[in-house]
């Protein structure tokens, strides 16, 4: 099924997820904004931000609940991330990242070498 630009809303479930499934890539990196820690909203005024490798995150959800780290990927396609020094045991001993939802984590530090972000941030500025 491709994906409906005329698609405004539903109540089914099913239908959200296929919305989001099969969305392009420049609408699914809207999917992965991540809600800011109390400092950075004060400091920066807006709720939340797209995530970037190398920002650090605190786990509020699952197994991990509490632990903090360093973003090593963002993949879009799955809508999941990977944390750095988080991983799974597998049953034969392996180990391999441990991929979580955004919803499920805040942001602690963001990095603010990325002109894109300092450009969102001065936006934002300017409007107050």
């Amino acid at each position: 099924m491709e994906f409906s630009k005329t698609w405004n809303s539903s109540k089914k479930p099913k239908k959200q997820k296929l919305y989001r499934y099969n969305a392009p890539l420049h609408i699914k990196q809207g999917l992965v904004s991540v809600h800011l820690s109390k400092e950075l909203r004060k400091e920066h005024g807006k709720r939340a931000m797209q995530l970037r490798k190398g920002d650090k995150i605190k786990i509020l959800r699952g197994q991990y609940k509490g632990k903090t780290g360093l973003v090593e990927d963002v993949d879009l396609k799955r809508e999941k991330i990977t944390i750095e020094g988080i991983y799974v045991t597998k049953k034969d001993g392996t180990k391999t990242f441990y991929r979580i939802h955004p919803s499920n984590i805040m942001i602690i530090e963001m990095k603010l070498e990325d002109k894109m972000r300092q450009k969102i941030i001065e936006r934002k500025k300017k409007g107050k």
